[in-house]
């Protein structure tokens, strides 16, 4: 690693805004983080003469490194996204947190775009645990499902771009309340059930704060619970913005894909046929469908040939998906995971199985092998 001083660079530091690269001791070793916050003044010319120093490497633009990262690296790298997005939307506090936000928000929006099958992949097969990190993990899922909506409908970058922070934020001023709610099996208080009722508009109010002016995204967030026959809350609107429709959609699907406390995920060709069969003619579900199809990848399968696996990719049909096998027909573990098109004669999903019925974990690199090939 090259390094150089932090005063080489200090044009890109601000008092109170995250820093967007780690800044190190005279030794090298961690001393402020990428995403902390230089208090003052007197901090940032404390550190200025010390010497302090910067790693070149990290002032590369993170979007441009995922562009460049090998395929190998994908999985690595939604990781430390994940966990990047986590810190993000930790603090809410309105000095800031929109930098957090669209810092968070760049590297994701090329990691879905760069590899569509990964990004649903990793929405499938990651789970939050209960409070915050639960409702971080669901508003990822529904950023990535939203996003795959747009694109399939030709929306402009703008657009697309605006659907991900859209659904990234619209329960942001409930999401510990997700988690608790996802780990219990009691109904919701009286308190709990104002606090979801009245959540769009503080998650509106929260960005506000924040300093977001774009109307659609503050509109979308407070309409995304609004339905157009007038029985959404909280103002039962049938005049929805087309952007807090589709976000709905994405925020219903990925509900029932997620684990509950007392309810397992509901099978995806299940949620996507419920969710079709309550809303046919939804542009947005429609898309969802073709999108997404009916074995999206990181779903658990049973085939024709008697072998069982997960799916790695999506196929020419939404029948038909790309699998990577894992167990032969005696449900005994294969040496290394072999790749299945299961459009071919004998190979077809005959099934969707349980996490717990395939207990055989794919490891990160073996997953994008398969999938790059």
């Amino acid at each position: 690693m090259q390094f150089a001083p932090l005063s080489t660079v200090k044009h890109r530091v601000a008092v109170g805004v995250p820093l967007p690269f780690n800044v190190y001791n005279n030794n090298r070793s961690l001393l402020l983080a990428r995403g902390k916050c230089i208090d003052s003044e007197d901090q940032f010319e404390a550190l200025l003469d010390r010497g302090v120093l910067i790693n070149l490497d990290d002032l590369a633009d993170p979007a441009d490194i995922v562009r460049r990262a090998p395929a190998s690296m994908l999985p690595t790298i939604w990781e430390e996204q994940r966990k990047q997005m986590l810190e993000a939307m930790r603090d809410t506090s309105p000095v800031t947190f929109r930098s957090r936000l669209e810092s968070a928000t760049q590297p994701l929006e090329v990691l879905i775009q760069r590899d569509k099958d990964l990004a649903i992949f990793q929405m499938l097969r990651q789970e939050g645990t209960p409070r915050l990190e639960y409702g971080v993990h669901h508003a990822m899922h529904a950023a990535v499902i939203s996003l795959l909506i747009a694109t399939r409908l030709n929306w402009t970058l703008s657009d697309c771009n605006l659907a991900i922070k859209t659904a990234l934020t619209m329960n942001l001023s409930m999401l510990e309340l997700q988690g608790v709610l996802a780990g219990s099996t009691l109904p919701p208080t009286a308190e709990q059930r104002h606090e979801i009722d009245t959540h769009p508009m503080r998650s509106r109010e929260i960005l506000e704060a924040s300093e977001v002016t774009d109307p659609m995204w503050l509109r979308a967030v407070e309409e995304h619970h609004e339905r157009p026959d007038g029985s959404g809350y909280p103002r039962r609107l049938r005049d929805v913005c087309e952007l807090a429709s589709l976000v709905r959609s994405a925020d219903i699907y990925a509900a029932k894909l997620g684990a509950r406390a007392g309810r397992e995920p509901i099978p995806a060709d299940q949620a996507i046929r419920k969710i079709y069969m309550s809303d046919p003619d939804n542009v947005f579900v429609a898309a969802l469908v073709k999108e997404l199809g009916l074995y999206p990848p990181g779903s658990y399968v049973a085939l024709a040939s008697g072998e069982t696996g997960i799916v790695i990719k999506r196929g020419v049909t939404i029948t038909s998906p790309i699998v990577a096998a894992i167990t032969n027909r005696q449900r005994q573990p294969l040496p290394r995971p072999v790749r299945r098109d299961t459009s071919r004669p004998g190979l077809g999903v005959v099934a969707m199985l349980a996490k717990t019925d395939l207990p055989i974990p794919l490891k990160p690199q073996s997953v994008a092998a398969l999938m790059a090939a």
